[in-house]
């Protein structure tokens, strides 16, 4: 039973009423939101413009929901979209969906049904043999209890509207399917039937409703503190304004902190490093952490970080790579949400002279991937170490393109055996200031060590956002704005390559 927070009113709906509804009806999303936490479903509905933007990331996440979705329907050939045309008609779309199952349609895209206030939209319903079948679609590689939740609660609007159902299921992605050949919807998706776990819900649900509904009658935004149900099972879109109080750097960014140690000291009062009562459970790393935080020093470890600069060679490589996914493996050989990578950057030290070398895959939807790795041991070919930042990820992406290339295994493991990890010195804390915030990212050990380097004046500024946009650059047409995104794109990876040169040099002059 999924254990979050919990509330909608009872009473029939008037259909063309839809302007007084308007904050008093809830949806599948609306109730979600409010089992994670009620003062969240209070802002949502009455205080939206308190609410976070929607960033990149969040949007695609949206965006591929509905691809998947679409996808899913082609299981299901031949049905009718009863859809709302937009946010304003969801009772058009109601009444719809009522007049094509009393026309006898019996593929129904994303039909519509309320009862009691609540709305909710399966999306595909079928019938077969006079009974119905729901199937709910998600872009997810497992079952989840929130998901069990939300066809709980479809279910029980369904089968209170009279809907004969024969039984609900959720469809989501197979992440063992691999591609071979045209696309196969049949293994892409999992069916996993959850009717049972839909009945023993109904009370639950039903109850939940009821107390929802009274959170939203209340004339006031419920008073709920912050706690760990502000991140799960998602992250709530009304942070910025829950979180108001918490200082920018607090007991939430200290470095790998158990989140029950966090929230037992915020429930304590402590919120400032400065706080932190001497009996906390922390590692000598943390500690190291706050130690710089409260004197404002930096942490410098000398003979660590000379055994580690005399360890690299004289030739010395600097790489890195993007990685996109997409839920839909788009050519041979690739599984969904398998990382593929698409560019690189590496810039090559020796005699105190760095040359750049560059890749930059075409589109998302052509697999380039050998020519990847051809130009990848084309420019590494000089001899030397090849220092990467979190060496885990790159070689954890050399070891997938050597099981689907393994023609190509023995120049790959060479590269991956002169791999050495830059990122080494500041996750052990053997260098340190307070600008870093707790954190070992690239993205603030390089303001920190070189302040007149940084990303903010590139347009494309961070990992997330390079790979959104290359996973979609075929969606633009224009030319002109394609080689603009490109040479962004090249410009991102290189500055992670020149920052790792910079943070190097800064390591050497200690």
């Amino acid at each position: 039973m999924l254990k979050i927070n919990s509330v909608i009113i009872t009473g029939s709906l008037n259909y063309n009423n839809t302007s007084s509804m308007s904050k008093i009806y809830l949806s599948k999303s609306t109730f979600i939101k409010g089992l994670q936490c009620e003062k969240s479903l209070y802002l949502h509905k009455y205080h939206s413009n308190l609410s976070d933007d929607t960033n990149l990331q969040q949007q695609a996440i949206f965006d591929r929901g509905t691809r998947v979705g679409e996808l899913a329907q082609q299981l299901f050939p031949g049905g009718v979209d009863a859809s709302p045309r937009d946010y304003t008609q969801y009772f058009e779309s109601i009444k719809d969906t009522q007049k094509l199952i009393k026309d006898g349609v019996e593929v129904i895209y994303e039909a519509g049904f309320c009862f009691n206030n609540v709305i909710c939209f399966i999306d595909i319903l079928v019938k077969k043999k006079g009974r119905w079948y729901a199937y709910e679609v998600k872009s997810s590689t497992k079952l989840t209890d929130v998901y069990i939740i939300d066809a709980s609660l479809q279910y029980y609007v369904m089968q209170n509207t009279g809907l004969d159902i024969a039984n609900i299921s959720i469809i989501h992605i197979n992440n063992t399917y691999n591609r071979f050949g045209p696309l196969d919807l049949k293994k892409l998706f999992n069916f996993v039937i959850v009717t049972k776990d839909a009945i023993n819900n109904n009370n639950y649900i039903k109850n939940k409703l009821l107390e929802l509904h009274s959170v939203l009658a209340q004339k006031s935004i419920p008073n709920i503190a912050i706690g760990p149900h502000c991140t799960t099972p998602y992250n709530c879109d009304f942070k910025g304004y829950c979180w108001s109080h918490v200082p920018e750097y607090s007991i939430f960014n200290l470095s790998r902190l158990n989140k029950k140690i966090k929230w037992t000291l915020y429930g304590r009062g402590v919120m400032d490093l400065s706080q932190i009562p001497l009996d906390a459970n922390l590692s000598d790393n943390q500690k190291i952490e706050i130690d710089s935080y409260m004197n404002q020093t930096e942490i410098i470890h000398k003979i660590k970080i000379r055994k580690f600069v005399n360890s690299l060679s004289s030739e010395l490589y600097h790489l890195d790579f993007e990685t996109y996914q997409s839920v839909v493996p788009y050519f041979d050989n690739v599984k969904p949400y398998q990382q593929i990578p698409f560019q690189y950057s590496a810039h090559y030290e020796h005699n105190q002279m760095v040359a750049h070398s560059e890749y930059l895959a075409k589109d998302s939807l052509t697999d380039c991937r050998e020519d990847f790795i051809k130009n990848l041991i084309r420019d590494m070919k000089q001899d030397g170490d090849i220092l990467v930042y979190n060496i885990s990820f790159e070689r954890s992406c050399i070891n997938e393109l050597i099981r689907c290339f393994p023609q190509y295994q023995s120049e790959l493991l060479a590269i991956i055996d002169r791999m050495k990890d830059l990122m080494l010195p500041f996750k052990e804390r053997w260098y340190y200031t307070p600008k870093m915030k707790g954190s070992y990212s690239i993205k603030y050990v390089l303001p920190a060590l070189v302040p007149s380097l940084s990303y903010d004046c590139l347009e494309i500024n961070n990992g997330n956002l390079a790979s959104l946009t290359f996973a979609n650059i075929h969606n633009v047409t224009d030319e002109e704005e394609v080689g603009v995104i490109r040479k962004n794109l090249l410009e991102y990876c290189k500055r992670d390559t020149l920052a790792m040169v910079k943070i190097l040099d800064v390591l050497k002059s200690i």
